[in-house]
């Protein structure tokens, strides 16, 4: 209870560990308004069900610790629990809106939910579409393309011979 680490430099695997250990460490302040200074430093270890749960006591946390939450946890908010995240500091997620991870979080929520923000954000999901995404193929094989190039050049010739050869025999 008594430490006070900096975990932004740990790995998210880390940073969830660390999470939790203090909200457990914190757990009897939880009803307290103090309970969010307790637990900031470790935020960026919080799921999305924590968060949700925080959104509700309107912590105004302001945008640098927002932009270092969990990026799974993050994409599962909805722009009134941001709102309810950020408070007083929600006119800052505007500047961000370029940035990630803000801006791919305006990319999974609804326009319309985005307007009732009143912040112009733009780049929703617009009602009525469907969201296409282009998966990402790893490469066909780890062999250096000229490699491949030749084995495609070689191709002509291999299929001639063995075209050859079962005519002969």
């Amino acid at each position: 209870r008594l430490a006070s680490l900096d975990p932004s430099a740990c790995s998210q695997e880390t940073k969830n560990i660390l999470y939790q250990k203090a909200k457990e460490a914190f757990s009897d302040k939880h009803h307290l308004p103090a309970y969010y200074e307790l637990i900031l430093p470790y935020l960026g270890g919080a799921p999305a069900v924590d968060l949700k749960a925080l959104s509700k006591a309107d912590v105004n946390m302001n945008i640098s610790t927002f932009v270092t939450l969990r990026r799974d946890s993050l994409m599962h908010l909805t722009p009134r629990e941001v709102q309810g995240l950020l408070g007083i500091n929600l006119p800052e997620l505007a500047q961000w809106q370029d940035r990630a991870p803000v801006r791919d979080w305006i990319q999974v929520q609804k326009q319309s939910e985005l307007e009732q923000l009143h912040l112009g954000l733009s780049g929703g999901t617009q009602e009525g579409y469907i969201n296409i995404v282009t998966p990402k193929f790893p490469e066909m094989s780890s062999a250096p393309l000229g490699t491949v190039a030749m084995a495609f050049h070689l191709l002509p010739a291999l299929l001639l011979s063995f075209l050859v050869v079962s005519v002969v025999s």
